[in-house]
């Protein structure tokens, strides 16, 4: 009996700390003055993976650029940002319809944080019963919060049909959500939406209209090349050459 018992503690100790390994929580790092990349995790095939969101300090108030996509790490982000900045979010801006960008809407809405996503994405929102922002845009859109400004950019189809990225032209900072796959990623991940025709000729857009961005925010996995575009179609081409 005591075999026994010592094998269900050590059983339960092993299930203890698998579940601590898979079970990470925000992450914050300092992308560049007053920008912020924010890291949250889900568990897919037994394992965590990262999903990255922007934040944006401002004379104004904190502006968020999608969400965490841990649900419980909502609050614990705004609570980050009170702490570390003293500043309140006013202003979050989802890029694209799927649950790691717009899981947070109704949270910040019910916080009284300004919400925004481009009127497609509030399209698909309403149509598939999800969260949706208070606010939409048509068309590209420039905001300007405090002392800082940028503008939304639709350049086409790709990981969505809504996929849209976010530019700062003074800072030369490129936040691509997951229209942009990251230097380290494999394959091209979620495809449950994507256009693969539009994609290649989406991400050329970009490139030719920004050229080559100090930094590059891709929605999941590492962050720290500016690489990520090219790399994306590396992907994408991989992808075409084995059908």
């Amino acid at each position: 009996m005591k075999i026994i018992g010592i094998l269900l503690a050590f059983l339960c100790f092993s299930v203890s700390v698998a579940a601590q390994v898979n079970k990470k929580s925000l992450t914050i790092t300092q992308l560049a003055g007053d920008f912020y990349v924010f890291v949250t995790w889900q568990n897919l095939a037994g394992s965590p993976f990262p999903s990255n969101g922007m934040y944006l300090i401002t004379d104004a108030g904190a502006v968020i650029f999608d969400c965490p996509w841990d649900s419980t790490q909502l609050q614990p982000l705004l609570d980050s940002i009170q702490i570390k900045h003293h500043k309140k979010a006013v202003l979050d801006i989802a890029t694209h319809s799927h649950d790691d960008r717009t899981a947070g809407l109704a949270f910040f809405r019910e916080k009284l944080i300004k919400t925004y996503t481009s009127r497609q994405t509030d399209s698909i929102c309403k149509a598939r019963n999800k969260n949706r922002a208070a606010f939409v845009f048509d068309k590209d859109t420039s905001f300007t919060v405090g002392q800082y400004s940028f503008q939304t950019y639709y350049a086409g189809p790709g990981h969505t049909t809504d996929n849209i990225v976010i530019w700062f032209q003074k800072e030369k900072i490129l936040y691509g959500g997951c229209l942009i796959k990251s230097s380290e990623a494999t394959d091209l991940g979620n495809m449950a939406d994507a256009n693969l025709q539009e994609w290649p000729k989406t991400i050329k857009k970009i490139q030719t209209k920004f050229g080559l961005p100090a930094y590059i925010i891709p929605g999941h996995q590492d962050w720290s090349s500016n690489k990520s575009l090219e790399h994306t179609l590396e992907l994408l081409s991989q992808n075409t050459k084995t059908k």
